[in-house]
C-alpha cells in the first residue's frame, strides 16, 4: 500500500496498564495488542506512521525492583532505566504490530529504535526537580540515599517520601536520521519511548546521561516537526478534551483552531499535570508548520479520522481535507 501523509501517534504509558488489576507483563501486553489495532487501522487508511509511547508506570516498576533489591546490587539509574523500558515496551509493540499485519495480510514491517534526546545542559529545569519517580519510600531510606546516591527527595502529604527528578525540554532526538529513513523504506517505526532517553552533551561532543525524564509528549511534537508529519495524534484516557474539566460546567471541545488553543493554555484551562502539556505539544506542532493534531482515546481513534469524536487542533489554514475523509 502507498501511504501518501504521515502521522506520529503517541500512546500514554497509563494506557498499557488498564487498572490496578491488571499491570502484569501479560496484561501490558495484551493492552499494546488492542491498541495496536486501532494505529493499523490508521496505516491501512493510507498513512505513514511513528509511534511513541509513555512509560512512567514502568519505569516505576523497574525502579521500585530496584529499590527492593538494593542492598544486594547497585541502584538502577534513571538514563538505565529509560533505556531498559524503551525496549520492553517496543518489542511489545513490534510483537503485536507484527501479529497484526499477519493477521490483515498486510507487508508492512515494525522496527523499534532506542532513542537519546538531547537536553540543554543549561536548562533551568534541571535545578527544579519536581516529577515524582518510583514507590513510596520510608523517610530514613529516602534520606539515606539522598545523602548516598544524591537523590532529591521530598515529602508528600499523605503518600510518604518520594524521589523526584527534573523534566527539561528536548532539544534534539539523536537518531532523528535513521528514524527518517526507516519510514521512508516503509517501516513502522517506534521510537523516543517514554520522551527518549535524556542526555547532555560537552562543548567536546561528548555525550552522557541525564537523571531526568522527558515529557513524552514534548518530544512527540520534536520527531512530527523533524520529520514533516502532517499530524500528531495524542491518545489519552479520554475521547475529547474538556473546558472546565470536572465541574458541573465541564464542555467537551470537538475541534480548537490554533489561536483559541493558544488562548485557553494563557488562560490555564488546560493544567499542567494532566492536558497542559498534551495542548502545549500540538500547538508547538502547529506552530511549526503541522497541519493538525488530536487528541482522543484509542478505542476512538477509527472514529476519531472520520470526523465522528475526538478533539481536532487546526492551523490558520484550517482543518485539512484529510480529517472525515
Amino acid at each position: 500500500m502507498k501511504h501518501s501523509k504521515t502521522a506520529v501517534v503517541a500512546v500514554g504509558g497509563n494506557a498499557l496498564i488498564i487498572d490496578e488489576d491488571h499491570r502484569s507483563i501479560p496484561d501490558q501486553y495484551l493492552a499494546a495488542v488492542s491498541a495496536s489495532r486501532y494505529i493499523v487501522d490508521l496505516i491501512e487508511l493510507g498513512w505513514r506512521v511513528i509511534i511513541t509511547h509513555g512509560n512512567g508506570p514502568q519505569v516505576g516498576f523497574i525502579l521500585r525492583r530496584s529499590e527492593l533489591s538494593i542492598s544486594e546490587v547497585p541502584p538502577v539509574p534513571m538514563d538505565y532505566a529509560g533505556a531498559d523500558i524503551q525496549g520492553a515496551i517496543g518489542y511489545m509493540f513490534g510483537r503485536a504490530l507484527r501479529n497484526e499485519f499477519a493477521k490483515r495480510k498486510m507487508d508492512d514491517r515494525p522496527v523499534s529504535v532506542v532513542t537519546q534526546v538531547l537536553v540543554d545542559a543549561q536548562d533551568p529545569e534541571l535545578e527544579r526537580p519536581s516529577k515524582p519517580i518510583g514507590s513510596s519510600l520510608e523517610e530514613g531510606f529516602a534520606k539515606k540515599y539522598a545523602e548516598k546516591e544524591g537523590w532529591t527527595v521530598r515529602e508528600e502529604p499523605g503518600l510518604g517520601w518520594r524521589r523526584v527528578v527534573a523534566s527539561p525540554r528536548p532539544v534534539a532526538i539523536l537518531e532523528i536520521d535513521a528514524i527518517r529513513d526507516l519510514v521512508n523504506s516503509g517501516y513502522v517505526v517506534v521510537a523516543c519511548g517514554g520522551g527518549g532517553i535524556p542526555v547532555s552533551e560537552t562543548k567536546d561532543g561528548v555525550f552522557s546521561g541525564v537523571e531526568a525524564v522527558i515529557d513524552k509528549d514534548y518530544v512527540s511534537s520534536l520527531l512530527a516537526q523533524a520529520v514533516g508529519a502532517d499530524l500528531l495524534v495524542i491518545l489519552t484516557a479520554v475521547e475529547k478534551v474538556a473546558l472546565r474539566f470536572g465541574t458541573k460546567e465541564e464542555q467537551e471541545i470537538g475541534s480548537l483552531s490554533i489561536l483559541e488553543a493558544q488562548r485557553y493554555l494563557r488562560e490555564g484551562e488546560f493544567p499542567k499535570g494532566s492536558m497542559g502539556p498534551k495542548v502545549e505539544a500540538i500547538v508547538e506542532f502547529l506552530e511549526n508548520g503541522g497541519a493538525a493534531g488530536l487528541i482522543t482515546r484509542a478505542s476512538s481513534l477509527t472514529a476519531a479520522m472520520a470526523g465522528r469524536t475526538g478533539t481536532w487542533f487546526y492551523s490558520d489554514e484550517g482543518i485539512p481535507d484529510f480529517v472525515g475523509s
